[in-house]
Order: C-alpha cells, then structure tokens, then sequence
C-alpha cells in the first residue's frame, strides 16, 4: 500500500460525484485523509505534489454496500445450521478474503447485514483499522435475532443450538434487550432481527413473529447504545410492524406498497430492495411463470411487485441503498456492480439515481453522511478512478480492469494511473 504523500492533485477529471450529473474538467486535491479543493478551473501544483492527468477517465465517490454478509462463501440460500458450515477460524479467513475483494472492486464502505458469532465482523474491522489487513471501512454486524420457530431457527430442536452459529434466539422483550446489549459489548454496530418469513425460505412468507413489545424493546436498546436496527422483512405486515417500532433498515421489502413508502418517509427509514438476488435465484429455479417451483412462487409474486413499486419509492424519496445477499453459491462475491447493472437494465432505474443509491445514500447507513458518498470539501478521500462512463455503460463498474484507482482515506490501495 502506498504511502500518503503531501498533497494529490487530480486534474481534468470527468467529476461524478453522487448527487449531481456529470462535470468535465474537474480538479480535485487530497491532503492526507480528505479533499481539500474541488475546482473547475486548474489548481497550481505545488513543489512534492503529485498531479494526476484524469482526462477521459471519471473520478467519483468509493461506492458502498449496504447489504454485506462477509462470512458467506458458496453456501446455500439456507445452509444448516448456518455459521457452523465451517470452524470460526475458517470463516474468518473468508470473512477477511471477502473485505478484500470489496475494496477492489471498489467499494470502500460496506454495511453488515448480519454475521456470525465470534464477533467476526468486529475483529475484521478492528484488523482493517489496525492495518494488518486490507479492507473497506465497516459497520460490523453479528447474529441474527429471532423467536424459536422462527425465520432462523430452522435446525432441528434437539441439537440445541439457539445461540450459536449465525442466530440467536430470544423469547419475550428482557431477552431481547438481553442479545442486544451483549451483541453490542462484542463490537456489534448493526442488530440484525428476522421479523418474518418468506424470501426464498419454507416458514411462511406472512405473519409477524416478534410482538410489538419485543420489536421496541431492541430497538430501544440499540438506539441507547448507539446502535442501529436492521430487519429481514419481506411481507407488509413485517415492513410496517418495524418501521412503526423505529428499525432504522428493511432489507428485501418484496411487498413494498404505497402506505409502506408513506410510513418510510414519514420515518426516514433506508430501504435495501437486495433484488438481484431474487432475479438471480428465480433465473436458477427454472425461469418465471410456470416454470418456477411450488416454493418460489411467492417470491417470484414478490419479486414483480417490488419490480413495479420500486421507480415509486424512488420517486417519491425513500433513501434506496444498494447491496445484496452475495457469497451464495450462485451469486459469489466480486459481482456486486452486476446489481447496480441490474437495476438500470432490468428494473428500470436511471443510472445517476443508482449512482447515488451506492454512494452518497449508502454513506447514511455507515454513519457518516457528511463525511462519505460525494467529492467536497471536507470530507474523506474514499475515491475511485474509473476508466468509462459508469453513467452511460454502468456495466463498467464491474470490470475491475478500468478501475484505475481505489483510494481509502487519502490512500491507494490500488495504483494503475
């Protein structure tokens, strides 16, 4: 990794900067970790700088993922009992591998959206700030927290494992309270809950399995800790018991409608659709229609209605993020600017809108929205040099090839200018 040199000064760049269309002939200066000066007209060098020729190339924001499950690698859409399908020394290795591979694809920011236990997430952060090893900055995640009989507690009851692997099981809103507050002491930033079923799952795609109490109770405690909430919440009765209960993230919203995009404003809450992984999973089991399995069909019935209410939501201004289940044994990690692709292509959204959803929206749920996702003054260096127009061809983004440059705070970690 390079060292940090005085200052770095990025001339003649194609500026895309998150929330804006593109500007040609931008320049662009970094003095240690942040940016400095953003100029149309050039900026004079100066003695121990080094000045970079961008002409024809984009400098943009590092992009973020917001759905990141780091210790996932080639496993099933439910592997059982997930978080023991290898030894914790191994899925840290994984986990580590993973990190990596998103920082060079370009994602300087991911969010978790759950782990295992072993505080996995946590030591990989703290590894990464440390320097030990390479990665982008991360919002550590644990287990996921459930009821018996629920979404995640899909082992057999004998083999007694409620509180090991990836979930956590908890009955009653002291139990909760309880698992939070002990996620949190391992370095937990994010709670992950799984309010509901469906997506892709045998438990039933309907039906709230947390009461109100209990959905409070771990908000309440998260939230006093600093801490945010995260839901596995496809059906509506799931996506508005959260939202009222103040969870800050809903991850899937298959049943996404208009009162749920009301009560989403009106909340402020960040919806992660992760449809790729639908599209992808319904593409395995034999296409749509009639060819989709028995067990598929209500996901492929949730899949067509997000497909339709999602260009709404954006419309209307709910805070869309990218990031999706990637690390299963059809969708590996590595693909993730084949989402972003996807939702151009295939749902319809304007590319610049799908830009802000994986930079300057993502930097909201990694806490630091004044820092991260834009090109200012002010805020951290998380950058990328794009040999294209991510803008006109977003297929780009996944050829890692033209990324020329992937810097974190004020570093590269990778240098082909």
């Amino acid at each position: 990794m390079e060292k940090r040199m005085q200052r770095i000064v990025f001339t003649g760049a194609n500026l895309l900067d998150g929330r804006h269309a593109m500007r040609p002939g931008a320049c662009v200066v970094v003095e240690r970790e942040r940016i400095t000066a953003v100029e149309r007209a050039p900026i004079e060098s100066l003695p121990g700088d080094r000045t970079i020729d961008l002409a024809g190339k984009t400098l943009m924001p590092g992009l973020v993922s917001c759905h990141f499950h780091s210790t996932y690698r080639d496993i099933s859409v439910m592997p059982s009992p997930l978080g023991l399908e290898k030894p914790p020394g191994y899925l840290t290795l994984a986990a580590a591998a993973n990190l990596r591979t998103a920082l060079l694809c370009g994602f300087t920011g991911v969010v978790s959206a759950g782990g295992i236990g072993d505080a996995i997430d946590p030591q990989c952060k703290l590894a990464i700030e440390d320097g030990l090893v390479e990665g982008p900055r991360l919002v550590a995640g644990g287990r996921g927290l459930d009821v018996p009989s629920g979404y995640s507690d899909a082992e057999s009851w004998w083999w007694e494992l409620s509180n090991h692997g990836g979930h956590h099981i908890c009955s009653g809103p002291e139990s909760f309270r309880e698992a939070v507050r002990e996620e949190i002491r391992q370095g937990v930033e994010i709670i992950k809950i799984f309010p509901g079923g469906g997506h892709a799952t045998e438990r039933p795609h309907t039906g709230v399995s947390l009461t109100k109490a209990e959905l409070e109770a771990i908000c309440e405690a998260a939230h006093s800790r600093g801490a945010r909430v995260r839901a596995h919440a496809p059906a509506k009765d799931s996506i508005l018991a959260c939202i009222r209960a103040g969870v800050d993230i809903i991850d899937h919203a298959d049943d996404l409608d208009e009162e749920c995009i009301e009560l989403m404003l009106r909340a402020d809450t960040t919806l992660v659709p992760s449809m790729f992984f639908t599209h992808q999973l319904l593409k395995q089991s034999e296409g749509f229609g009639a060819g989709v399995p028995a067990q598929m069909a209500p996901l492929a019935a949730g899949f067509k209605q997000i497909q339709k209410m999602l260009p709404v939501a954006n419309q209307a201004g709910v805070r869309i993020v990218s990031g999706d289940d990637f690390g299963l044994d059809f969708l590996s990690h590595g693909r993730y600017a084949e989402e972003l692709a996807f939702y151009v292509d295939v749902v319809g959204i304007d590319s610049l809108d799908v830009i802000r959803w994986a930079t300057s929206n993502g930097a909201v749920p990694m806490g630091l929205p004044e820092d991260l996702g834009g090109i200012g003054v002010g805020k951290l260096a998380d950058l990328i040099v794009v040999d294209g127009d991510p803008i006109t061809q977003m297929g780009v983004l996944q050829d890692r090839s033209r990324l020329n440059a992937i810097i974190k705070g004020g570093v590269f970690c990778k240098d082909e200018l």
